[in-house]
């Protein structure tokens, strides 16, 4: 897929708004949109959000907007939607798992179908590629949910949807359980910093461009 001269929204969390850089420049959405002459990158990162809706309300109202809610409000002519989340469901949230049947965004599973179903309805005919949430150093909940369900959920949803999946939990190359990569690439566990803002903006476009 050719990416010179598209306009691309960005959906994501506190990673896609560059939480982690040193700057706005050094996000991944801005270089890919320098590196391959984008018309433009609309950047829709809020720290903190979920794909499902929190039960009991976060100090900060910002991190309540979730994703589902925030699909109306992106640039309807965008060429290309990316969507990168779901670390937050797992980490913070208070939504359950839930089952895939359910269709609401009280659950994860129900969110993943209700922001896949609202980007197709927004977006028919457009490509929307939804990424993975990366590996983090906690990955494993005392209730014993694991990251990797949630990773799976998401790439079980979109494939009953038939939209695309970059699996960067899998393929990103940043594992910051190992200590010389989390120092290099994410040195807080979490946020990717410049040096991994690059990977993600690498591995990102090249996917896209594969398309």
């Amino acid at each position: 897929m050719e990416l010179q001269g598209k306009i691309i929204n960005f959906l994501g969390d506190s990673i896609t708004e560059g939480c982690g850089t040193t700057g706005i420049e050094k996000r991944f959405t801005e270089i890919i949109q320098k590196n391959h002459n984008l018309c433009k990158a609309n950047n829709y990162g809020i720290g903190g959000t979920r794909f499902a809706r929190k039960r009991v309300p976060s100090e900060n109202p910002k991190w309540d907007e979730d994703f589902c809610s925030r699909v109306e409000g992106m640039d309807e002519n965008a060429d290309i939607i990316v969507v990168f989340g779901g670390t937050n469901d797992f980490g913070h949230g208070d939504a359950p798992i839930g089952a895939f049947e359910d269709k609401t965004n009280d659950t994860f599973y129900g969110a993943c179908r209700v922001l896949m179903e609202s980007l197709l309805n927004k977006y028919p005919g457009k490509p929307i590629i939804f990424l993975t949430p990366l590996h983090r150093e906690d990955e494993e909940k005392p209730n014993g949910e694991k990251l990797a369900q949630y990773v799976d959920i998401i790439k079980e949803t979109a494939r009953y949807y038939a939209l695309p999946v970059c699996d960067l939990y899998a393929e990103s190359g940043i594992q910051p359980r190992l200590p010389v990569i989390k120092e290099k690439f994410c040195p807080d566990g979490l946020h990717p910093n410049d040096a991994g803002h690059l990977i993600l903006a690498q591995k990102i476009a090249g996917y896209l461009i594969k398309l």
